[in-house]
């Protein structure tokens, strides 16, 4: 008859689970497994206590200081151990769910459970404090791109480029439930220092990446550090949410504000210092005259298909945001300020080192269209809430020169329709009121001898000195019509510019043609030569136009409907 097995005690399971999680012993065995750290100080100690060389949940934490803090060889960094221990934490807690005794079984599931806590405790210390345990794995300093980020990735999955080539995060797969854990199980102070360099490493990561090239994923791990109150928090806390200095201007805020390079995506052209790769028109437009109209229809379908999903998730960014009643004030400033500092965009010639990309205001405009959806509503529910003397009296938006259809007369009486009555012109007058004159004079400066004066405007009280607290869809509709006069309609102007300097130059071109066939000359030769060039640079940035603008005809609807 054989004989029986003889039964493991709870603390013996204990000690086998806890050894197969941290991969340390505290007795000199001949183990072949090379990862396994013997723990001598740490066993010495131990047994000079009175104890015994069992791991238990008492010991957990003092074995893994002593495990993270020493110098052991064939040791993994300190990071990849922790992760990996939460990883062979998660396989033993599916394989203890097999035991049949349910006090045992429960009293283990208890143990996996804190050593997964104390497992996710130390991961963000350490990566909060990269000289806490060793820096050669953390990221000691704002270049390094931070451990946990491919572990993001993966967990968002990989990003499909313009070419649909796919990348991924490197073979990286992450635990399950670690970044959940992670994330919501901790306070602010102990995760904001490792937050903003996440967002850090996620701007500099699609900085300049055209609509061709892999923004998915980024955005995609942006979207989901703000699924947590925490990641919102952080972000709008962050010194370049808004950047400051005295030297901003809005090419300055899209280029080094955390939002800004995701905005920047485009398949539109840009100034040569700021140029995205893959280079869209290089990529899909190079020499169109010869390419066959399948091909150029099949590039114009891909940039369309790639920009409606970024500006899918571009919104959905912003709404994360402003769904959280303590991060929307932060986004409306971010936008006010972008608007503000980018209001140079409505001149005639605009300088590109001062001024934000075209791509950027496409995007935001189509971005800001979406946030306007529910109250453009074919009924108008909400058209009361959206007050006209936003444009005056707002403090948040610099609307100085906006012009009215209308005579400064009517102005005056609209003004003063709820509050009839003048008041002393010499008195000190409102920034609402200034923004009045100006806008008299936007409107008609032929006629302001012989219209009656807004100095003698008395606001109503709703609206006077800006101090009225306009509703979010206020605010969100006069934003967006800002934004589209700046992005959209600017756009068009250029694209309409754009034809006249194409048309120009092929009349140039036919010229010298002319001429050179008359009387040849090398210079000739030269100058038809680069007026060649020119031509074919001019008609890859009007396909790129037409590839994001004018072919994608939601966004113009969409616009239009704003406007109807």
């Amino acid at each position: 008859m054989a004989t029986p097995k003889p039964q493991r005690t709870p603390e013996q399971i204990e000690d086998i689970i806890l050894r197969k999680i941290f991969l340390v012993t505290l007795s000199d065995s001949m183990d072949t497994d090379s990862r396994i750290v013997y723990l001598e100080l740490t066993a010495a100690e131990i047994l000079s206590e009175g104890k015994d060389l069992k791991l238990s949940r008492e010991l957990m934490e003092r074995v893994l200081i002593d495990r993270l803090s020493g110098s052991f060889q064939s040791a993994e960094p300190a990071f990849q151990y922790l992760i990996n221990s939460y990883r062979r934490a998660y396989e033993e807690g599916k394989k203890i769910g097999n035991m049949k005794d349910k006090n045992l079984r429960s009293d283990m599931e208890s143990v996996v459970r804190q050593a997964k806590k104390l497992l996710v405790s130390y991961c963000r210390i350490h990566l909060a404090n990269p000289d806490c345990f060793g820096a050669n794995d953390a990221p000691n300093n704002k270049l390094s791109v931070s451990p946990l980020l491919p572990f993001i990735f993966s967990e968002v999955g990989g990003g499909l480029d313009g070419f649909g080539t796919s990348s991924s995060s490197g073979g990286v797969q992450c635990p399950p439930g670690f970044l959940k854990e992670f994330f919501e199980e901790a306070d602010f102070d102990s995760l904001d220092p490792i937050l903003r360099g996440l967002y850090e490493n996620l701007r500099g990561s699609i900085l300049n990446v055209s609509a061709l090239g892999n923004f998915q994923q980024p955005l995609r791990a942006l979207l989901y550090l703000l699924s947590f109150p925490v990641g919102a928090r952080s972000l709008v806390n962050h010194p370049w949410w808004i950047p400051k200095g005295v030297y901003l201007n809005g090419r300055v805020i899209e280029m080094t504000s955390i939002l800004g390079p995701f905005f920047h995506v485009s398949a539109l052209p840009d100034h040569t210092i700021f140029k995205s790769q893959p280079d869209v028109g290089q990529q899909c437009f190079s020499e169109a005259s010869t390419r066959r109209p399948a091909d150029l229809l099949s590039s114009f379908t891909t940039i369309k298909t790639v920009m409606k999903s970024l500006y899918k998730d571009l919104g959905d960014v912003l709404l994360a945001l402003l769904k959280n009643i303590e991060t929307r004030e932060n986004v409306l400033e971010y936008l006010a300020e972008v608007i503000n500092k980018n209001s140079s965009r409505a001149h005639i010639q605009v300088e590109p080192l001062s001024c934000a990309s075209s791509g950027m205001f496409v995007n935001l405009g189509a971005v800001m269209l979406r946030l306007c959806d529910p109250f453009l509503d074919g009924s108008l529910t909400k058209r009361d809430k959206i007050d006209p003397k936003y444009v005056f009296y707002s403090n948040r938006l610099d609307l100085s020169l906006t012009a009215l259809h209308a005579s400064s007369e009517e102005i005056s009486q609209w003004i003063n329709k709820d509050n009839p009555g003048s008041i002393d012109g010499s008195r000190q007058h409102s920034d609402g009121e200034n923004r009045l004159l100006q806008s008299q004079e936007a409107t008609s400066s032929s006629n302001i001898a012989s219209e009656p004066s807004l100095l003698n405007v008395n606001p109503t009280s709703s609206g006077g000195g800006g101090k009225s607290k306009y509703t979010f869809t206020c605010e969100c509709f006069f934003m967006t019509a800002r934004v589209l006069n700046l992005g959209l309609l600017k756009s068009f102007s250029d694209f309409k510019h754009l034809v006249q300097d194409i048309s120009r130059a092929e009349d140039a071109l036919a010229t010298l043609k002319a001429m050179q066939g008359q009387t040849p000359s090398s210079q000739l030769e030269l100058d038809i030569s680069r007026l060649e060039k020119e031509i074919e640079t001019y008609s890859q940035e009007k396909l790129c136009y037409e590839a994001q603008i004018l072919r994608d005809g939601d966004l113009i609807q969409h616009a239009l409907s704003f406007y109807g």
